[in-house]
């Protein structure tokens, strides 16, 4: 009996250790964890590796300025290669196994509306740098995002079109597969056309297509003033080309997934603008400061991925100061009511955990004999 006794008070004992490590391990720990889901490999490769750059430099510049409420902020990143369906994988690797509570990502629409309602559903906090689709946001509370939608951006393209460059006739040319894509081409011919345009054209293709001269062809003949290209930079940079080639030498508009195309096309995009987040050559000294620190880092001017990214990790360090906490539930409670200056903006968020926010329009030019985004117009909401 004796033994047994003794036995069982080793049991307990050893039971109340381990919770009592467990316990003091996780209430003590001197570090948050940030989740982080981008596109380090795959065909927007270029987004995840800025908004990954712009993560670890908000993170570092925070750490070295003596954290938040006195714990050091660390990345734990995920590579999603840009697909809804490794999205969703890596997404559960983070919560389940590195118990992150918050997660910035991902970065393309499709991705982000992947894990969205996960997020929601788990109570984990996510917030969505660039993804632009409107719905994303409507799978609940706890999800945010940094940029503007897809709305007010289809209707910046349409407005600049119009006002800005004085176009009567427009062409739209876009991905059918892409909901990034048709939002943005439905808007803009909204937008457009309320403004006194007209939709001369409006061609489709499918996602991965390669050659375009079929839809530019018709394009050609509808004769418009300004050709309207709502994809991705990697596509864009096809469809220029052959548009070129064709001899269709009016000016192209596009959005924010144009955002890299310099390092991926040559002077074919020339009179090319896009909406975008950010410019890089702004003399606002908070744009200023973090392009010159990150130029320092990574040896780049800074894209706006970069830039909604590390607006990102100080939106989180705002909510986690303002409110003393760093439980996700709190942190919801607390973001919604954020307001402040950002290196993309002064920002606030709607009803729905939208900022709002004003688009820059980016006009391509060539600078020293380098292709170069300047700065060419501000469009307010």
């Amino acid at each position: 009996m004796k033994s047994r006794i003794m036995a069982l008070a080793g049991v307990l004992l050893l039971v109340v250790m381990t919770v009592s490590f467990v316990g003091c391990s996780k209430a003590d720990s001197d570090t948050i964890k940030i989740g982080g889901v981008f596109p380090l490999s795959g065909p927007v490769a270029v987004y995840g590796i800025e908004a990954k750059n712009g993560i670890e430099l908000a993170i570092e510049e925070i750490n070295a300025a003596g954290g938040v409420n006195g714990k050091m902020l660390e990345l734990v990143g995920e590579d999603d290669e840009g697909s809804p369906e490794k999205s969703v994988n890596v997404y559960k690797k983070l919560v389940t196994k590195d118990k992150v509570e918050y997660i910035i990502g991902s970065l393309t629409s499709g991705c982000a509306a992947a894990i969205a309602p996960l997020a929601q559903a788990q109570k984990v906090l996510m917030l969505a740098p660039a993804a632009t689709l409107t719905s994303i946001t409507e799978a609940g509370d706890y999800v945010f995002r940094a940029c503007f939608i897809d709305p007010f951006q289809g209707t910046v393209g349409g407005r600049f079109a119009a006002e800005n460059l004085k176009a009567k006739k427009a062409a739209i040319l876009y991905d059918i597969g892409n909901d990034y894509s048709i939002g943005l081409y439905e808007n803009f011919k909204i937008a457009f056309e309320k403004a006194g345009g007209q939709v001369v054209a409006a061609e489709s293709y499918s996602t991965g297509d390669k050659d375009f001269n079929a839809q530019l062809t018709k394009i050609k003949t509808a004769n418009p003033d300004v050709v309207y290209l709502p994809d991705y930079y990697g596509t864009v940079a096809l469809i220029a080309k052959q548009l070129r080639a064709q001899g269709i030498t009016a000016p192209m508009i596009g959005a924010d997934g144009w955002d890299g195309i310099i390092d991926n096309a040559g002077d074919e995009v020339l009179n090319g603008f896009y909406s975008n987040h950010y410019a890089a050559d702004s003399t606002d000294p908070q744009v200023v400061n973090f392009v010159k620190a990150y130029e320092a880092k990574f040896n780049s001017t800074p894209v706006s991925f970069a830039a909604l990214a590390y607006d990102c990790v100080f939106l989180l360090k705002d909510a986690m100061e303002k409110s003393g906490k760093t439980d996700a539930t709190t942190l919801k409670d607390t973001l919604k009511d954020i307001s402040g200056s950002y290196v993309t903006g002064t920002l606030s968020f709607d009803e729905n955990r939208n900022p709002v926010k004003s688009a820059v329009m980016m006009e391509i030019v060539k600078k020293d004999g380098k292709l170069t985004p300047v700065y060419n117009a501000t469009i307010n909401p």
